[in-house]
């Protein structure tokens, strides 16, 4: 992916990136479909994490965020405006890089058009820094589940980054996350199915469901219990061979 312009402007403490001509790849482009949701949808999702001390990962614990996720949809087509919402927590500027990349990305596989969509984020949580790759997978997923009108159910979370080729990008600590998101009553886990190595090895908590997934299509289906695209609808129904 390329960005043919990318803009950043400030309005009362709020960071927007507003990307007036994202490059989408021709075949996406060509397919892009409409998305049959109203044109003003909002969920609450969360979000796992490593808590930090004095700077150093292993001494963290894992956290379970939430984050408010916003779509609007302008009458222009002037491209997908990004705002970072100020809030109680914040995100570092290499972190609102990663979501940027993940919901365009995640929007390209997905077929949709995001010429006139307005995407908003915020940290519910106070006085708080997120920063790293690990949630842009979650928040990419959300934004296309709100564009496509369809839901994520409270007690399902995502681990991971979007990769270029549409995969759900390696990320470390599961452990902790699978662990912190046992104590927050979360069900259902989506992971990479491409572990680091450092991880230990863990055991999957009771009444807990832990989804070793490879694309980003099968995490969005296993994260909504819907399709992605029509391409992933027609290829997940069940053939019937007839004589």
């Amino acid at each position: 992916m390329s960005w043919r312009s990318l803009v950043t402007r400030r309005h009362g403490g709020a960071r927007c990136w507003a990307a007036l001509a994202v490059a989408l790849l021709a075949a996406g482009a060509a397919g892009a479909q409409s998305a049959p949701s109203p044109d003003y949808r909002e969920q609450l999702v969360h979000f796992l994490g490593v808590s930090m001390v004095n700077d150093i990962r292993q001494d963290g614990t894992g956290v379970v965020g939430e984050l408010v996720v916003r779509l609007t949809r302008r009458r222009d087509a002037g491209g997908m405006v990004i705002t970072f919402l100020p809030g109680q927590g914040t995100f570092s500027e290499e972190t609102e890089a990663e979501i940027i990349q993940a919901i365009d990305r995640t929007a390209r596989f997905a077929q949709l058009n995001t010429d006139s969509w307005n995407v908003s984020l915020k940290v519910s949580q106070p006085a708080v820094l997120i920063y790293g790759n690990s949630l842009s997978a979650m928040v990419g997923l959300s934004v296309v589940a709100l564009a496509k009108g369809d839901y994520v159910p409270p007690d399902r979370v995502v681990t991971g980054t979007v990769t270029a080729d549409g995969r759900l990008g390696q990320v470390r600590a599961i452990s902790k996350k699978v662990q912190a998101a046992h104590r927050e009553h979360l069900r259902r886990v989506i992971i990479p199915d491409s572990l680091d190595p450092e991880d230990p090895d863990w055991r999957t908590p009771f009444l807990m469901q832990i989804s070793p997934i490879h694309s980003v299509p099968m995490a969005y289906q296993a994260l909504t219990d819907h399709p992605m695209s029509a391409t992933d609808e027609a290829t997940s129904r069940p053939s019937v061979a007839t004589k």
